[in-house]
């Protein structure tokens, strides 16, 4: 990693701007610098970042839902030493466009394509072009190589997916959204791949918009235009209504979950594991490095979902493996109820946190396990800025001076319907999911 690092009086606090190693941006409990790994990360070396996130800032370590590690508490004086310890290591990490694969991309023995290998032809035809400086520092890009364990749920402005067509590897493209959401723009050529994608984003440049800002406001033609290079006197094109009465599985496509066992292209494991609530002690982090290097891992990568997935493992390292990460408090089952809760780093973390949001998310995820199930996500907020989940969810808990306001199907800023002390929490949850849950029991009936 050769970013520049960027001086205390340097660093930006623009809105919107996306933290990076040589750009860490402010927040409640100090500087906070985010690593976008491109790939397996040597357990070694991921001890050793653990150790510099123990030097240099609070000791605490994220993994965020789209995968990214994160490290806290930086200064304006200790994020450059930070910086600098990371470069020596080696991890390989983008500090461009964020161009998202599959977590295994490249290993995984269900690719269609290797994702990880497009990755790379695509930012290194993006740094020739020098794109990334017309874009909305929050536009991304994700490369979908077609196996289970995939970044169906990411949303991003521009996704390159791979899918079979008569038995043939080939690429589909969509713009603005997630797998379910985003508009279909039909197959393209493999080869055609980074250019395609470096003409949608030239028309995501000129607007200076998201992608699906630009489809809302204009609807797909200029993305469909930007295509047309590809679509003449292609054999692996065909016409775009025949494209369009071809069914696709994207609405039906199911993301498969981290956590658990995956088959690697070489016939070993990967073995996923949970940050609960997403964040860990940076010392529990290195043993569980430490735990991986003895069950025979080779190496570990970050997952969607605020996962890490071990590769190299045998079936019995795995399982020891496992076994190790549930002592240390990591997530090894995936009905485990604290997956289903989101909370922000909190007082006394978080200047600007009212209530201690990720000491009380054990509590919360007790109270509410049994109400519970896959679509349903509690946001525990410190306050009304909703930095861990800026969305809407099912239930969000919101810290503020008095007390803890409770918001249904919305975001941190919105109006509440309750309020409740930190001891009345739990059971005022629990009540409220009892209540959720027998309503949507009756709505399935009628």
């Amino acid at each position: 990693m050769s970013a520049p690092v960027t001086t205390p009086s340097a660093i930006p606090s623009r809105r919107g701007v996306c933290p990076g190693l040589s750009r860490p941006l402010p927040t409640g409990d100090g500087l906070l610098a985010r690593l976008v790994p491109t790939g397996t990360i040597a357990l070694d070396a991921f001890a050793a970042l653990c150790a510099a996130a123990c030097a240099h800032g609070n000791g605490v370590v994220e993994i965020t839902a789209r995968g990214s590690l994160q490290v806290r508490g930086l200064s304006a004086h200790s994020a450059p030493r930070f910086a600098d310890d990371i470069a020596t290591l080696g991890i390989a990490a983008e500090d461009g466009v964020p161009i998202l694969c599959n977590p295994l991309a490249g290993i995984d023995a269900a690719e269609i394509f290797d994702a990880a290998a497009l990755a790379a032809a695509l930012r290194r035809s993006l740094t020739q072009q020098s794109l990334a400086a017309g874009l909305d520092p929050k536009v991304s890009i994700v490369i979908d190589g077609g196996a289970p364990l995939n970044l169906a749920r990411v949303a991003a402005d521009i996704r390159v997916r791979g899918q079979l067509r008569s038995g043939e590897p080939t690429v589909r493209l969509a713009a603005g959204g997630d797998d379910r959401g985003a508009f279909d723009l039909g197959f393209i050529a493999r080869d055609d791949a980074v250019e395609a994608v470096s003409r949608l984003l030239r028309v995501v440049a000129e607007r200076r918009a998201r992608a699906r800002d630009i489809i809302a406001a204009e609807g797909a033609t200029r993305f469909e235009d930007a295509l047309a290079f590809a679509r003449r006197g292609s054999a692996a094109q065909h016409d775009r209504e025949e494209e369009k009465s071809i069914e696709t599985d994207s609405a039906e496509r199911q993301c498969s979950d981290p956590i658990g066992l995956h088959a690697l292209r070489d016939g070993y494991l990967a073995c996923g594991i949970g940050l609960a609530f997403g964040h860990a002690e940076a010392n529990a982090l290195a043993r569980f490095a430490d735990a991986a290097a003895a069950a025979g891992g080779r190496g570990l990568r970050t997952a969607p979902n605020r996962s890490l997935l071990v590769v190299g493992l045998t079936r019995e390292g795995a399982a020891r493996l496992l076994s190790a990460a549930a002592q240390l408090g990591f997530v090894t089952r995936a009905d485990d109820p604290r997956r289903h809760v989101i909370a922000c780093a909190g007082a006394p973390l978080c200047a600007s946190a009212y209530i201690p949001a990720r000491a009380i998310a054990p509590n919360i995820a007790t109270a509410a396990a049994r109400y519970l199930n896959d679509g349903l996500v509690i946001h525990v907020s410190g306050c009304a800025k909703g930095c861990a989940h800026p969305g809407a969810a099912p239930l969000t808990v919101v810290g503020s001076p008095g007390d803890c306001a409770l918001v249904a199907n919305g975001s941190a800023r919105d109006a509440a319907f309750a309020a409740a002390s930190l001891h009345e929490l739990p059971d005022a949850i629990a009540d409220h999911l009892r209540e959720y849950c027998s309503i949507a029991e009756k709505i399935r009936h009628v």
